[in-house]
């Protein structure tokens, strides 16, 4: 979190009209690279609404292994944007740097306007109360039944009285199915209840982004199904941006509204969900499709 950060220009389209720029990621020049990210069009379709969050040549590296490379990548504000890619594309190193848990080399990260990478600790103490976050398998505290381990943002984070914490927690648990199931330990509920269980402690600070790490891993087809109707409905009672990342076709036909295909650390295309499954990007189209045909292979 380097001061010098904070001079540094904005780019060139941060000043346009929210939902009005059409973007494209510019791309090396050298052949050799040309070659590796030639299905990059980088092609960022308008949806019509300001950005929550936006990617900005985001450069991340871990040693010598380079995962994002220059990602620019906005998610729309109030609908259910899916981040789908092959697995090991940097997926899950976006939902971290979009907390702040880690900071680009290079580039810059915005939510709502403000740089994560420029925070302090304290601004990013706050910001983070705007996110809720389900993980894989939920996360639950082992040692909490549900009602504790629901209820544990409301009494980390707020000053809520007892009664008013309860009334809380029974709300969003009855949202997600779950209204019996407050007395069972996290070693008593299935998986799907356990996935369940973290939805509900993910909203009950009202965040204004919902962040999903690979909901439907681990589950069976109808119960994956199930969850992304659950994710659906709570997001039209609530509104706000939502982030899955997934690489499951199927979910994201069920509940995407925004899509963004990111692979070997850029995006390839994004936008608005119908107009990716038609798209005529060879490598969107095969990932979409899930055929064996085309420039995505086994390496």
């Amino acid at each position: 979190m380097a001061d010098d950060k904070r001079d540094e220009p904005r780019p060139d389209d941060a000043a346009e009209p929210p939902g009005e720029r059409l973007s494209i990621v510019s791309e090396p020049r050298d052949r050799a690279d040309d070659d590796e990210f030639k299905w990059h069009t980088g092609v960022q379709r308008p949806t019509g609404v300001q950005d929550a969050i936006e990617f900005v040549d985001v450069h991340k590296a871990f040693g010598r292994n380079k995962i994002l490379r220059g990602l620019n990548m906005g998610i729309p504000e109030d609908k259910i944007s899916m981040i789908l890619g092959p697995s090991g594309t940097g997926k899950s190193v976006c939902i971290k740097h979009m907390v702040g848990l880690l900071y680009p080399d290079q580039g810059d990260v915005i939510v709502h306007g403000e740089s994560v990478p420029n925070m302090h600790d304290d601004e990013l103490f706050d910001m983070r109360k705007k996110f809720g976050v389900l993980f894989q398998d939920g996360a639950l505290f082992g040692s909490m039944n549900l009602l504790d381990n629901v209820a544990f943002p409301l009494r980390q984070h707020t000053d809520k009285g007892e009664d008013e914490v309860m009334e809380i927690v029974q709300r969003r648990l009855r949202e997600v199915g779950l209204a019996d199931a407050g007395d069972k330990m996290p070693n008593e509920l299935s998986g799907g209840m356990r996935k369940r269980a973290g939805f509900a402690r993910a909203l009950v600070l009202d965040p204004d982004i919902v962040l999903f790490d690979e909901p439907d891993s681990g589950l069976d087809p109808v119960r994956t199904a199930l969850l992304c109707e659950l994710i659906k409905e709570i997001h039209d009672e609530n509104g706000g941006a939502y982030v899955v990342i997934t690489h499951d076709i199927m979910s994201a036909r069920r509940v995407a509204e925004h899509i963004s295909v990111l692979w070997k650390g850029r995006i390839v295309e994004s936008g608005p969900a119908e107009q990716l499954f038609d798209s005529d990007n060879a490598f969107v189209r095969q990932f979409l499709s899930g055929d064996s045909q085309g420039p995505l292979g086994m390496e």
